[in-house]
């Protein structure tokens, strides 16, 4: 089986997850890997995601490695709060002639709804580079716009559909984002997410990009932020809630189609799974899962948990899972003409080699 030559630049936990698959995998291979941290630096990259030496270093040297021959680079990034430097990071990767797949920019994971001042700057990179760019997005970006558009195509029609993403806030390993919006935070104090037109700038892009593959129009968005608070402390995996702040949040975005809400983007965080017992919660997961509910004819309704194989840790399978969606568009990046791609522009995406590889 032929192979794409890959650079992974980042190895926090998503590029850590990833790599650790990437090393042993038959369609991929690894000649470049970028780390942040100077403790990483000049390590085997098999040592650090606890697996055997491969014989090829971690390196900070960011124009030694993109002046390498690949395919693409997958880059894990910090969080959209260092935008700028996800941005610089890219655009240089993008110049150097390689494609990009990544999952930190999530505002361009609908091109035609993302600020013209970042589409035209990754424009720019792509096209002077010749090579093609591509989002999965983030929490987990499918589950915003590839599982609830495969699952439109079952329906005769749609009068309503939610997707919600169902998270232990409690052991997700990016604590400050979560924080930046609300959680753990005093209910005295007011939230990020109380700005208004934040969700829509955020989210909005899967939300119009399922109105336009059915055909209608998003007349307005209606942002609704909801704390859940707490009484007494609690202490969860990553820290400690004091009473009278946030243990839960809920992040709901909906679109509404001739003044009628129809389109709903959604998000439950809990610390524990316990607190919040009104809200809704998953079926198949006491704290985790992604489910796509629609409204129609027929009715549907699908929920999705991800589990790592060794721990069964909800984050660690979905942060996995969101690392891969984007590896996995590589093929159709490097057939593709320059420029940014989305969801609505890939084939089936089927996982090429993923079967039958030594586990890692």
């Amino acid at each position: 089986m032929s192979s794409y030559r890959v650079i992974v630049w980042g190895t926090g936990f998503v590029g850590r997850a990833v790599l650790r698959n990437l090393i042993t995998h038959p369609a991929y291979d690894v000649v470049g890997v970028l780390v942040n941290d100077p403790s990483k630096e000049g390590r085997d990259i098999g040592e650090l995601v606890d697996l055997p030496s491969v014989g090829l270093t971690a390196s900070r040297d960011v124009e030694a490695v993109l002046a390498l021959a690949a395919d693409a680079v997958c880059y894990f990034g910090p969080s959209a709060l260092y935008a700028e430097t996800n941005i610089a990071n890219i655009t240089a990767a993008l110049r150097s002639g390689k494609n990009v797949v990544e999952t930190t920019m999530g505002a361009l994971q609908n091109p035609e709804r993302a600020p013209a001042s970042l589409r035209e700057v990754i424009e720019a990179a792509c096209h002077e580079g010749q090579a093609s760019f591509f989002t999965g997005g983030i929490d987990p970006g499918f589950g915003n716009d590839l599982l609830p558009l495969t699952l439109l195509g079952l329906c005769g029609r749609v009068d309503h559909i939610r997707t919600t993403e169902f998270l232990d806030a409690g052991s997700y390993p990016d604590q400050a984002s979560l924080a930046m919006m609300g959680l753990c935070s005093s209910m005295a104090d007011p939230a990020l997410l109380d700005s208004k037109g934040l969700m829509t700038s955020i989210w909005g892009g899967p939300l119009y990009m399922i109105a336009e593959a059915l055909g209608v129009e998003i007349s307005g968005t209606v942002e609704r932020y909801s704390r859940w608070e707490t009484t007494e402390p609690i202490d969860f995996e990553m820290g400690r809630v004091e009473a009278g702040h946030a243990a839960a949040h809920r992040i709901e975005l909906v679109g509404l189609v001739d003044g009628v809400e129809r389109i709903a983007i959604d998000h439950i965080h809990r610390v524990v799974p316990d607190v919040a017992p009104d809200w809704p919660r998953p079926a198949s997961d006491p704290a985790h899962a992604n489910r796509i509910e629609i409204q129609g004819s027929p009715n549907l309704a699908q929920e999705t948990v991800f589990a790592d194989e060794f721990t069964g840790d909800g984050n660690a399978g979905g942060c996995l899972a969101t690392g891969m969606r984007a590896v996995n568009a590589i093929p159709a990046l490097c057939a593709a003409a320059p420029g940014i791609l989305s969801t609505r522009d890939l084939p089936v995406l089927v996982g090429r080699g993923g079967m039958g590889h030594a586990l890692p």
